[in-house]
């Protein structure tokens, strides 16, 4: 009896050890939310140089966020965000799972993004799932986008205090007129599995 109670006290602490190295992980990047549906990511300090991002919805679509005209892993500095950037990421497609691949040298988006479709079934993937050259590895992150509401910019009063132009919404202007974009970036958008590039590489 006294060597069971043994056993089960070495199981329940070894089982503590391992749930604590799992906490003490540390993150190769995190996610800031700069809008309802848009994120930055930021790569922690000591990663690789390079990476490239992917982004697998709940619907099963995968999309390449760093997107470039030769097709390969960008320069990623740590503590500043992935393309200087933020990515929007599409409302109805519901909440992604964010791939970022850290490697030490530039590497072809090819290879990876047919081999992430192999996978896009596999719960979790890490770098011994991929056969790509160097050393590389492979932060998973979520991120779920919301609706935002329309702005409302309200109306126009003439001289007498009449409304002259009852009020807009929805991004346009005071006059009625659409208003121009936000300035953020649409990298997802366009940017499906085999889609068009959306951006220029980053320095």
């Amino acid at each position: 009896m006294k060597r069971w109670s043994v056993v089960m006290a070495a199981v329940a602490l070894c089982a503590g050890c391992e749930g604590n190295k799992k906490e003490d992980r540390p993150t190769r990047a995190q996610l800031r939310r700069t809008g309802p549906a848009t994120v930055e990511v930021v790569p922690t300090d000591g990663q690789l140089p390079y990476c490239m991002l992917y982004t697998v919805s709940e619907k099963g679509v995968i999309r390449q966020l760093t997107l470039t005209r030769e097709n390969r892993s960008i320069r990623c500095d740590p503590k500043k965000p992935v393309a200087n950037t933020s990515f929007r990421i599409p409302v109805q497609e519901g909440k992604v799972r964010m791939y970022i691949f850290f490697s030490d040298d530039r590497i072809p988006a090819g290879p990876v993004a047919q081999q992430l479709y192999d996978l896009r079934g596999q719960d979790r993937i890490n770098a011994m799932d991929l056969r790509l050259p160097g050393r590389v590895f492979v932060e998973t992150l979520e991120f779920t986008p919301e609706e935002s509401s329309p702005p409302v910019t309200g109306g126009v009063v003439g001289a007498g205090g009449e409304l002259v132009d009852g009020g807009t919404s929805g991004g346009a202007n005071g006059n009625g007129n659409a208003a121009p974009g936000t300035g953020v970036p649409v990298l997802a958008d366009g940017g499906t599995l085999g889609g068009p590039a959306a951006t220029e590489e980053a320095p």
